[in-house]
């Protein structure tokens, strides 16, 4: 069954997870005394998790850098402090033993080629890039929710089908009993009933093994110890046309930090290109102390410009490949918008078609428990076999386990939808 293998290669793939968290596990947050609702486990989640507390810190560097670019474009201010002391007669303001000298320096560049500002915008679209890819996070951080949180309904609810099963046929063996001690059922249909509740018993073990891993996951992805409570208000599926999904996938996150990334790009590029220009920068000082032949000269003022003519092909070579980044960023984000479009389009199908299987299994085990009660009054009234009773009850069994999957399948694959055109939750 698809939501079934579904369900177990995803608990294959968290028991490694859930492992490494024995390395360094933080504080555990205290336990609710309330079940939990996905929001609930979904908030929990995103403090809890370290790759979104990376991804905060990225953004707070690239602050940092955005400061030190505005830096770039201000004026400089220092006060200097020079004590020279040299090998002289002391004869004459040339051969002074004793050299100090106190200022202040000013400084400030006047043109550049604009470097400074295309490096400050550069920082601001990296900040911006930055801010989207932690949104993405927080969306692939809620499917990973999701999926823990039904996956683990699903195996709870599974549970609880096989102890209603297992019930039945505790019942059933009991009236085999009775009806072998009055010659109406052979001793074979009490064994062959009794074979059908040890199978289902293993089946049991097994469900409930997957609910201890469904649960360590939720586990460590929320960072509660010993989860037990969650609750699902079962809203309703909703979803709009699928016009509207495609056109919210243009501005998902990670579109948008595509976009972004190569806004950066092309201001590197610019930067690069400004190597070209000539330079001009503006010194001042203002002496509190000197000696010597300048003791008069209180303040000079200098004009540096400085126009590059040959520098090796040192600025052809940055210019050339940050053209060739540019370029780069502007395909991985062509390539990244239509990703996202095909994405949505298969997680958009993904939900119809689990829609749809949901409504067909439910129906299905609707006629499975009709079935059911109708073989156990035409049993009673010799009418069928045990046999015919006992594939009835299997097929119940299998039914409502298949409605339980298609039910939680249908679920994860809503909030995959959600991600995916990037609403979130």
């Amino acid at each position: 069954m698809t939501c079934r293998a579904r369900s177990l290669r995803l608990l294959i793939l968290v028991g490694a997870s859930v492992g490494t968290l024995a390395a360094a596990p933080p504080p555990a947050p205290p336990l609710p005394d309330h079940p939990l609702t996905l929001q609930e486990c979904y908030d929990l989640a995103k403090r809890r998790s370290e790759e979104l507390a990376i991804r905060g810190e990225l953004i707070e560097e690239n602050k940092g850098r955005l400061v030190q670019s505005i830096a770039s474009v201000l004026p400089r201010a220092s006060f200097k402090l020079t004590d020279e002391r040299q090998d002289g007669s002391g004869g004459s303001a040339f051969t002074l033993r004793h050299i100090p000298t106190r200022y202040f320096h000013f400084s400030q560049p006047i043109f550049s080629g604009f470097k400074e500002f295309s490096a400050m915008a550069g920082v601001r679209a990296l900040t911006r890039q930055r801010a989207s890819e932690r949104r993405r996070a927080e969306d692939l951080l809620l499917v990973d929710v999701s999926d823990a949180f039904y996956l683990l309904l699903e195996q709870r609810a599974e549970m609880h089908t096989l102890e209603g099963i297992r019930a039945s046929l505790i019942v059933r063996i009991d009236e085999l009993g009775e009806r072998q001690k009055l010659g109406r059922s052979r001793p074979n249909e009490v064994k062959t009933a009794e074979a059908q509740l040890r199978r289902v018993e293993a089946d049991y073990e097994d469900a409930r093994s997957h609910e201890v891993i469904a649960r360590q996951l939720l586990e460590f992805l929320t960072g509660l110890d010993g989860l037990v409570g969650i609750i699902d208000p079962n809203p309703p599926l909703t979803v709009d046309d699928e016009a509207v999904y495609l056109e919210k996938a243009k501005l998902r996150p990670d579109v948008v930090a595509s976009r972004e990334a190569w806004n950066v790009a092309r201001n590197q590029l610019r930067v690069a290109r400004a190597q070209f220009f000539p330079t001009v920068d503006l010194e001042s000082n203002y002496y509190t102390k000197r000696t010597g032949v300048a003791a008069d000269v209180d303040w000079d003022v200098l004009l540096t410009v400085d126009v590059p003519l040959f520098q090796g092909g040192k600025a052809v070579g940055a210019s050339m490949t940050a053209a060739s980044e540019a370029r780069q960023a502007k395909l991985l984000f062509a390539k990244t918008e239509r990703t996202a479009q095909r994405e949505v389009l298969d997680a958009y199908a993904r939900f119809e078609s689990a829609l749809a299987r949901r409504l067909a299994l439910a129906n299905a085990l609707q006629a499975a428990e009709e079935n059911f009660r109708l073989q156990v009054e035409d049993y009673r009234l010799s009418l069928v076999n045990n046999l015919d009773v006992l594939d009835a009850l299997r097929t119940l069994e299998d039914a409502r386990r298949d409605e339980i999957g298609a039910r939680y399948d249908a679920k994860r694959l809503y909030w995959l939808l959600r991600a995916t055109a990037g609403e979130g939750l």
